[in-house]
């Protein structure tokens, strides 16, 4: 244990018995119900945590299941954006509930607690990972099925504070296919080996576009490494998603949930394990 130890692992890195000794998880809200927590991670920003979040969610209540999106991603929010949910979420005496989406998707982000949703969050590490542990916490998740955790970019303080707060029962990373995925990866596997998360596998986003004239599959950043990536550390490819025009034209109008991709299948067979 370090001299300086403030005995909060939440905010602290370091490796030492303390941590081991400590509480692994918060409490969540009292009137809470969640069977399943699932983390959405990358090493990097760009490569479409947020969109696999929703599309999981969207998936997983089209197989009749309760889902909820918890939007860790603090300062740069947009599960909202995705869903069409706009608006102030409101709070009573057994905490503070999340807003449903059109399919009964539960959501809390930053910006449905805002004044104004595109108004900056200017916080302190320390600030955003309470922020986000409050999610977990205040929040009344009723009757969920699936939570799905939609993180920044990295392995910062979030990351840390979800995987130590939150009992996260299995976590995708998310890649995009240039060469430079395998440190990517690398990044977010050894975090969850040393937060004994267990791994469901990897989705590769921006995997290629369909040429709409004669249907080839065009490998827009080069020829995909995920195989090989995940086959380096025992894991399976749960998804290849393209680049698709007409995902991203309903997810600016907010209409995410009305998109008939069926690419993250695989992903939704991995979470649905968990359950059996």
């Amino acid at each position: 244990m370090s001299e300086e130890c403030t005995h909060d692992c939440s905010n602290c890195g370091a490796a030492c018995s303390s941590r081991n000794a400590a509480p692994q998880h918060d409490a969540p809200n009292p009137n809470s119900s969640v069977k399943k927590v699932i983390g959405v991670v990358s090493g990097k920003g760009g490569v479409g945590k947020s969109m696999t979040s929703a599309l999981l969610a969207c998936a997983m209540a089209r197989r009749g299941y309760h889902c909820g999106i918890l939007d860790a991603d603090i300062t740069g929010p947009s599960i909202p954006k995705l869903f069409g949910i706009h608006g102030r979420a409101m709070a009573d005496d057994k905490g503070c509930w999340p807003i449903q989406s059109r399919m009964g998707i539960d959501v809390m982000s930053i910006n449905l607690l805002v004044e104004n949703e595109e108004d900056p969050v200017v916080w302190r590490g320390p600030v955003i990972a309470g922020a986000v542990k409050q999610f977990w916490t205040d929040v009344v998740w009723k009757d969920v099925d699936f939570l799905f955790v939609d993180m920044p970019p990295g392995t910062g303080d979030v990351p840390l504070t979800v995987f130590q707060s939150l009992p996260v029962d299995g976590i995708v990373v998310v890649a995009s296919p240039q060469e430079l995925v395998s440190m990517i990866v690398a990044k977010a596997v050894n975090m969850a080996e040393m937060m004994k998360v267990p791994m469901l596998g990897i989705v590769e986003n921006m995997s290629y576009i369909v040429c709409p004239d004669c249907g080839k599959h065009i490998n827009v950043f080069g020829d995909s490494h995920v195989d090989e990536v995940a086959a380096k550390h025992h894991l399976p490819v749960l998804a290849k998603c393209p680049i698709d025009p007409q995902l991203a034209a309903l997810s600016d109008a907010g209409m995410i949930e009305t998109y008939g991709g069926q690419f993250l299948e695989g992903a939704a067979d991995a979470c649905e394990k968990l359950l059996k």
